[in-house]
């Protein structure tokens, strides 16, 4: 595998944002009860991180090293309010649902951490498919996460029923199934991460620590 692959590759697998470094934990807790959340979350941090990354490498010959936090958290805030701004302008009633939420991106670990390990040392290039590879890694667990709560605790998948109607009794409902409210809530999302840590580290043995 070459190296440029494995910058994409790595965080989906070994390497994952979420399950192997253990960042962005919140967003995992905070937005993942509906799966069209956690799809608009990960888009967005694909476009911070990816473009943010090859901002900061452009100019990491001119940043100060005593004020270059300060740079990367004007950057990534410029983008970020760019988001927020076309959310507002094309999906306006998700933009409320996301609210806060799209404004912590900006103090998402992953966008600083890889601004700072990465970014600061590494072409534009390089650096670009970096980004997009932990924002893909970050994005895949939110999404399986948002999948699992919504098709568990409400029985829709991008708020379109699935299993049947509650209320009619149809579907899975007419024989005796009914929703589970606690995957809608934020604790749930924290097993559901853990369950897909188990998974992980039982099909690859080299990430269980000693």
């Amino acid at each position: 595998m070459g190296k440029d692959s494995k910058l994409i590759l790595d965080p989906l697998t070994d390497n994952n944002p979420i399950t192997i470094q253990v960042l962005g934990i919140c967003s995992a807790l905070a937005i993942t009860a509906e799966l069209e959340a956690s799809i608009v979350m990960s888009i967005s941090v694909l476009f911070v991180l990816g473009i943010g990354n090859v901002v900061i490498s452009l100019m990491r010959n001119i940043i100060p090293s005593k004020i270059r936090i300060i740079v990367q958290l004007i950057v990534v805030a410029t983008l970020v309010i760019i988001v927020d701004l076309v959310l507002k302008a094309f999906a306006y009633e998700l933009s409320k649902t996301l609210s806060v939420f799209v404004g912590l991106i900006i103090t998402n670990c992953i966008i600083m951490g890889r601004f700072e390990a990465f970014a600061l040392g590494n072409g534009p290039y390089r650096s670009f498919l970096d980004g997009i590879g932990n924002a893909l890694g970050y994005g895949v667990i939110l999404i399986i996460v948002g999948f699992f709560r919504e098709l568990l605790g409400s029985g829709t998948l991008l708020g379109i029923p699935v299993l049947g109607d509650p209320i009619e009794k149809t579907g899975l409902y007419a024989i005796g199934y009914e929703n589970n409210g606690f995957m809608l809530l934020s604790p749930m999302a924290l097993i559901v991460v853990g369950i897909i840590i188990w998974v992980q580290r039982s099909r690859n043995k080299a990430l269980i620590e000693d």
